[in-house]
């Protein structure tokens, strides 16, 4: 077996790699560089679950970053046992090919839980007095206490939200420097996010200044890694999930089906509302450039298709057929699967009045807000002095008083420049699969439900029959 290291380098497309990215570019130089085919949603956990079964995602069933889950009348996004994915992992392969065969999974979602040998992932804790502690959760246990001891808490709040930058990607980076160096792992799965956090703030602009210092800064984390398995003779891939396009404007899915009279709320305290799922007829679990949308009634499905369909900014509405085709079809999925147009992207917002906006849409809530929220990247442009106001609240926090963490604009949705879900129109913009081994590279782009078998051949040695 040939030890080998996978680096996930999120956002990162064909057309970044360049003068801002020397040790990427090198890699890509001597070995191979090819356009990554994805799947359809292009998001997080859905293309990582392929990229690790080889499966569609109506094989592996994470149809998105959450859905809805029929049996609780709940939307549940950023989940985290791994037993929510089904399917012979990549490690699973691994270990039947050779016994003696390990990995190392160091923050690839659908974390817990899984039978990779050591792991890492975050996982805050939360008190009852209503803190959220950074911390992550680790397997073995004692793996937890040892990254701790060496690199300090996880820094969760740079990992998402407002403060999100590169001090996330560098804490795991270490961590799997650790790893590598203490375990040795056949196979070692890392995930470096920082990119992804100012290609949805500012756009994927290459001629802009912060831009090109994200991949200054990541292709130096990337260095460092690519510098540690070359000298410990192991063989490198870097892969990207998806790629970022310009975003314009977002389409407010679940507005249009509440004026439908299709959505229903149940208002709460001070006359806010939130969404009623399990009374609803139809509504949207949004998600970047997808919205699954779930009907409840089956002779409705054909209106709700019709209605969705002729939105601003929605570019198909894809019932059985379309679901089928673009490998959707899965219990989870929504009853039809709405894709909006190359700059727009899908809001979860539901509300009509900003009034009775819930207390969470201005804070960041990846649980409780029933879809993505990109806004959750922008401190409020109208709140003075927010991070004075910020620290405050965390400080009351931590005296154990209940602080409401209002910061994110309800009304922010053209702060978003940057958006993904959707296949891109241009490999280029599209995500992308680097490796040292430019013979077990095809020659044309690689899909990626053919990821796992590249990275065992890359492991077991194989040659490229493609």
């Amino acid at each position: 077996m040939k030890k080998t290291l996978v680096i996930l380098v999120v956002g990162l497309s064909p057309r970044f790699i360049g003068p801002h990215t020397p040790h990427l570019r090198r890699l890509a130089q001597r070995g191979a560089l090819r356009p990554l085919k994805t799947v359809t949603p292009a998001v997080t956990c859905t293309v990582q679950s392929t990229l690790l079964t080889g499966l569609a995602p109506s094989g592996h069933g994470a149809v998105a970053n959450g859905w809805y889950f029929r049996d609780l009348a709940e939307v549940l996004l950023w989940r985290q046992p791994n037993q929510l994915v089904t399917g012979e992992k990549i490690w699973e392969a691994g270990k039947a090919g050779d016994p003696g065969f390990t990995c190392a999974k160091m923050f690839w979602w659908y974390n817990m839980y899984a039978s990779a040998d050591w792991s890492a992932t975050p996982r805050p804790m939360y008190p009852a007095d209503g803190r959220k502690i950074p911390d992550h959760y680790a397997f073995p246990p004692d793996l937890h206490d040892e990254l701790n001891a060496k690199l300090g808490p996880f820094p969760l709040f740079r990992f998402w939200g407002p403060l999100a930058d590169i001090t996330s990607s560098e804490w795991i980076a270490r961590a799997t420097l650790h790893v590598m160096e203490t375990r040795d792992p056949t196979l070692t799965l890392t995930y470096l996010p920082h990119l992804d956090y100012n290609l949805q703030r500012l756009g994927p602009d290459l001629h802009h200044p912060r831009l090109q210092k994200d991949l200054r800064e990541i292709d130096a984390l990337c260095g460092e890694l690519l510098e540690f398995a070359e000298r410990t003779g192991r063989r490198m891939m870097v892969v990207s999930e998806y790629g970022v396009t310009r975003a314009r404007g977002a389409v407010h899915i679940n507005r249009a089906l509440r004026r439908a009279g299709l959505l229903a709320v149940r208002p709460e305290e001070s006359g806010r509302e939130v969404l009623d799922a399990g009374a609803s007829e139809a509504f949207a679990v949004a998600d970047h450039q997808i919205a699954h949308v779930y009907v409840k009634t089956p002779a409705r499905i054909v209106e709700v298709q019709a209605l969705l369909a002729q939105l601003d900014g929605v570019e198909s509405v894809w019932a059985d057929e379309g679901k089928q085709a673009n490998g959707l079809a899965h219990p989870r999925s929504g009853e039809l699967v709405a894709i909006s147009e190359a700059d727009r992207w899908f809001s979860y917002y539901y509300w009509l009045d900003d009034a009775k906006a819930p207390d969470f849409a201005r804070t960041v809530d990846i649980h409780r807000k029933p879809g993505y929220d990109p806004v959750e990247l922008f401190i409020d442009p109208e709140l003075r002095m927010p991070k004075l106001q910020m620290l405050l609240k965390l400080a009351k926090r931590k005296l154990g008083q209940r602080q409401l963490l209002d910061v994110i604009s309800p009304k922010g949705t053209t702060l978003v420049k940057g958006t993904h879900g959707r296949l891109t129109d241009d490999p280029d913009d599209g995500p992308l699969v680097i490796s040292s081994e430019p013979g077990l590279m095809s020659s044309g782009a690689l899909a990626a439900v053919d990821f796992k078998r590249l990275v065992l051949d890359h492991v077991f040695d194989q040659t490229s029959g493609a």
